[in-house]
């Protein structure tokens, strides 16, 4: 019940960002209200991937877009763990001993870009991972005991709202603003993509529950939606009401029929 509370308050930090901004909903929104609800100095999401080019998305101000590319560049940093762990990093100091040791390059280079301290949050949906929220602050900075779900929450909401997204392969948005469809429908819309890639990764055969087969899976769905000009969700409805098929070596076969 309390995650269903933060949750809604999250959201309605986000819209009022937006609402602000007069447009719709969209990562920047997630960003900057994280920034003003956080002991934090700025904030920058960066669309990652095993497979293909990760680049930064999004950033509140020159630190925290010298950060992502800093760690997308160098391949080193709490970024990267997260995407590849799959599990938040919190660093309340990058000065401390080992953490210099661990990212020999980065922790340097990000203290000369003036950020102390980064908690870096994976936008993740069960075995898909688009990116990471980065946070930083230009302090040394400790999160209590409730502001690391606060900061989990908001990149919760950067993932339903970055796989909504329609995006290219630059990362750059097409077709324009998200529709205004609110959050009721978030946790349906969340299930179906996922429902959708685990069919999708039996049907490439790329082996069920392969990590490798998944990102593969949801790579193909996204790149579809793309080509045809439409919604993730509703080519994910389509996969899971068999009316599209997808195949390793042809085109997604589509049928008004159920199989």
């Amino acid at each position: 019940m309390r995650s269903n509370g933060r949750s809604a308050r999250i959201q309605v930090l986000v819209a009022e960002r937006a609402a602000r901004r007069g447009a719709g909903i969209g990562v920047v929104d997630v960003c900057t209200a994280a920034v003003a609800a956080l002991p934090v100095g700025g904030a920058g999401l960066s669309a990652m991937s095993r497979t293909a080019a990760s680049h930064p998305l999004c950033s509140t101000d020159g630190i925290s877009e010298q950060l992502e590319e800093l760690q997308l560049t160098l391949g080193e940093g709490p970024c990267v763990d997260a995407f590849l762990h799959g599990s938040a990093v919190l660093t309340p100091d990058l000065l401390t001993g080992e953490l210099r040791h661990r990212w020999a390059v980065f922790a340097d280079a990000a203290v000369d870009a003036r950020a102390r301290a980064l908690f870096a949050l994976p936008v993740r949906m069960g075995a898909i991972s688009p990116g990471v929220l980065d946070l930083y602050s230009d302090v040394p900075t400790v999160l209590d005991t409730e502001e690391p779900a606060d900061a989990l929450a908001f990149a919760d909401l950067a993932t339903l709202l970055l796989l909504d997204a329609r995006i290219e392969e630059t990362g750059a948005p097409i077709g324009g603003p998200l529709p205004d469809r609110g959050f009721a429908d978030l946790g349906a819309y969340r299930a179906e993509i996922d429902q959708a890639t685990g069919i999708l990764t039996v049907q490439l055969g790329a082996g069920a529950g392969a990590g490798a087969g998944v990102d593969e899976a949801f790579v193909r769905l996204r790149a579809y939606a793309c080509l045809q000009g439409r919604r993730l969700a509703a080519v994910a409805a389509d996969v899971v009401d068999h009316r599209l098929r997808f195949s390793p070596d042809a085109e997604p076969d589509r049928t008004d029929e159920e199989t």
